[in-house]
């Protein structure tokens, strides 16, 4: 780094620029396109100023600006407000680990714990690392920066010249009506989008300051490894006792699972005295909270099994391998549910998605099975990101509320019943689907899709350029070629 008075003014201008460019993307919603260049203009400005004063990023550092960019583009792609919010989550575990790992090792290294300190840490930056950088950073080397200087004498000209204009212009605007027209054209905006615009951009401003601050300016944390006390430890024991119990008690429900497998509905209506449907609405969920709560259980006591006998770390990964096999049991039992469940009542946004997430427990649980249990477990967290990161672009590229739309018209083939209502309420992504379904429809369904697609959806309604996504503009060509259809359909239930 050659100059820190020029990086931490440089920083401060950099942010001052964000804040205006995002005030001016970001205001308008639903998001899409302007998160998309939002985010590029973030990633060149941090670039353009580490290579400027020739900050010593590491190699990690480029493909999380990288993933960074790919879920920002999603914004631009899906118009799923689910897909927004993972990728709103994606973006903030790829610029947490930036922030964490900029200038330290490895991110496929870091532990769980580096993880979230690397959140903890971005969080902090982003909140208050203004505070250093325009307390210390400028003011202490500021009398190396004549241009600096220059700057804060304009913005104070400005600032003393503000009352002066707005009182004299007051004066003369009063004086000629003419003039006070001029001066109303001018600067034609109100007070309240005024204090508005002020707001956001300042609120922007020091969020990418501080941010930036911390990646360039700031130092990683120092992070040790924690000795734990040997009365932390556990023993073969203490082990063998809750694991075993719990293997025994998956055991036992994964028998009674293959029963049903193959006795199918009548055995599971002579059993329980649910029909099949029934059934899989009951257990579903739960069996998610058992795969979701079996992680941290195992983590925990692997953690504390790592200072004990080697006894007791080979018990552990034993009982815990044979764990995850049924574990792995109880997940394809918890999907089979679903599927029925999904043929009984259709597909929902909430059914899908959970049934993603499943699949990501799967695979962090087939990497656990790869690292902890052969005692890598500082490798677990980086698997188990990339995972998920993998999972929400997959999600992206099957369109989940279009495969939602194709699923449920498919039940219609079956004889089910189409829930027309709940197809109109989802995203831009299902409009193609819905219109190409429409034959399969009855009237009343056909009418209801066709006033729905339209309200919303219609030629004449715009969002503008910042919020265009190429879903959007994919269902406004569907419904513009064919609209004289949708009209008419829309009319013949009137």
């Amino acid at each position: 780094m050659r100059n820190k008075s020029n990086l931490a003014a440089g920083v401060l201008c950099a942010a001052l620029g964000l804040g205006i460019v995002g005030d001016e993307l970001l205001r308008a919603t639903p998001w899409g396109l302007n998160v998309a260049l939002f985010i590029c203009i973030f990633v060149a400005a941090s670039v353009a100023l580490a290579r400027w004063q020739q900050v010593d990023l590491k190699p990690d550092v480029n493909w999380l600006a990288a993933a960074a960019l790919l879920f920002a583009a999603g914004f631009a792609w899906r118009d799923s407000a689910v897909l927004k919010t993972l990728d709103v989550f994606a973006l903030a575990v790829s610029f947490s680990l930036v922030s964490l790992r900029s200038k330290a090792g490895r991110a496929r290294t870091a532990s769980l714990v580096e993880y979230g300190l690397g959140a903890a840490v971005s969080g902090f930056n982003a909140a208050f690392g203004a505070f250093p950088l325009i307390g210390i950073d400028i003011k202490r080397e500021g009398e190396r920066l004549p241009w600096l200087r220059q700057a804060g004498a304009t913005a104070r000209g400005f600032l003393i010249a503000l009352p002066l204009l707005v009182v004299f212009g007051g004066l003369l605007s009063l004086a000629d009506a003419a003039f006070a027209h001029l001066i109303h054209v001018v600067f034609d905006i109100s007070f309240q989008d005024l204090l508005a615009h002020f707001y956001l951009t300042a609120v922007i401003t020091w969020l990418a300051g501080g941010f930036l601050r911390g990646l360039l300016l700031g130092k990683d944390p120092e992070i040790k490894d924690y000795q734990r006390p040997r009365f932390l430890s556990l023993g073969v024991v203490e082990i063998a006792i809750p694991l075993g119990l719990l293997d025994v008690l998956f055991l036992s429900f994964v028998i009674v699972q293959f029963r049903y497998f193959f006795g199918g509905a009548a055995s599971v209506e002579a059993s329980t005295g649910l029909t099949y449907a029934e059934y899989a609405r009951s257990g579903f969920f739960e069996l998610v909270a058992v795969s979701t709560l079996v992680l941290p259980i195992l983590l925990a006591i692997e953690w504390l099994v790592s200072t004990g006998t080697a006894a007791a770390r080979r018990a552990f990964r034993l009982l815990a391998l044979v764990q995850v096999l049924l574990l792995f049991v109880i997940m394809v039992s918890a999907v089979q549910r679903m599927r029925l469940y999904q043929n009984e009542y259709g597909l929902t946004e909430l059914r899908l998605y959970t049934t993603a997430f499943m699949g990501w427990l799967a695979l962090v649980f087939l990497w656990f099975a790869l690292t902890v249990l052969r005692g890598h477990r500082k490798r677990l967290a980086f698997g188990a990101t990339v995972a998920g990161l993998i999972v929400v672009g997959m999600l992206h590229l099957a369109n989940p509320d279009g495969f939602i739309v194709r699923t449920n018209t498919e039940r219609v083939r079956q004889g089910r019943r189409f829930d027309a209502v709940y197809a109109t309420s989802l995203s831009a992504d299902t409009i193609p689907r819905l219109i190409e379904a429409m034959p399969l429809l009855d009237e009343k369904d056909r009418a209801a899709v066709a006033k729905g697609v339209l309200k919303q959806w219609s030629p004449g309604q715009l969002s503008g350029w910042r919020s265009w996504s190429w879903g959007r503009l994919a269902a406004r060509r569907s419904v513009q070629d064919n609209e004289k259809l949708l009209r008419d359909l829309a009319e013949s239930n009137e």
